[in-house]
């Protein structure tokens, strides 16, 4: 049996249970809002969490969507098997609709108190399924504190402080997401 948690979205009414088995992550977000939504995912990582693929189903009014997201060997990102040229190269996905992706690439980039690391994601949109590159920064603050930045032209354009529990998954997102039990 894997690590579970569920999380509550303080932007909005939604939650989401989660959980961790071994190298890979899965969860379900149902989404409250005036027309509800809900997204089922499960993301695969190797043994240093760079990501090998994902997967997302949406559901909503309009009805089901699916997204099929492959990291290859070689770097490159197929979506539903085209490529995404402008993610060659990332290791980490981001699923915007969820903090677990964040704690995969906090885990990857290994970083001590006081050092920062960059990375470029592929970032999954939700509801939509679109998937684009988004530059981040992550830098330690203490022992599982760190601060999240994401960057355009190199300029920081969003920043959160993540707060991480004692198996490395995040507690607390500022503004976004919290832990409940």
């Amino acid at each position: 049996m894997g690590r579970r948690r569920r999380w509550r979205r303080l932007d909005l009414p939604a939650f989401e249970e989660f959980e961790e088995d071994g190298p890979s992550f899965r969860g379900r977000v149902d989404v409250q809002e005036a027309t509800p939504w809900s997204v089922e995912y499960q993301v695969a990582f190797d043994e240093r969490w760079v990501t090998l693929g994902a997967e997302a189903t949406v559901h909503d009014a309009a009805g089901m969507r699916q997204l099929n997201l492959v990291r290859e060997p070689s770097g490159r990102w197929l979506a539903d098997g085209r490529e995404v040229e402008a993610c060659r190269g990332a290791l980490d996905v981001d699923l915007g609709v969820t903090p677990s992706t964040n704690t995969s690439a906090i885990r990857r980039l290994g970083l001590a108190v006081g050092d920062t690391g960059e990375l470029t994601a592929a970032w999954v949109r939700f509801p939509e399924l679109s998937v684009e590159p988004l530059p981040q920064r992550y830098t330690r603050l203490a022992g599982r504190t760190f601060r999240y930045q994401s960057l355009r032209d190199g300029k920081v354009v969003f920043q959160a402080q993540l707060e991480l529990d004692e198996a490395g998954l995040v507690e607390r997102y500022e503004r976004l997401f919290e832990r409940v039990d």
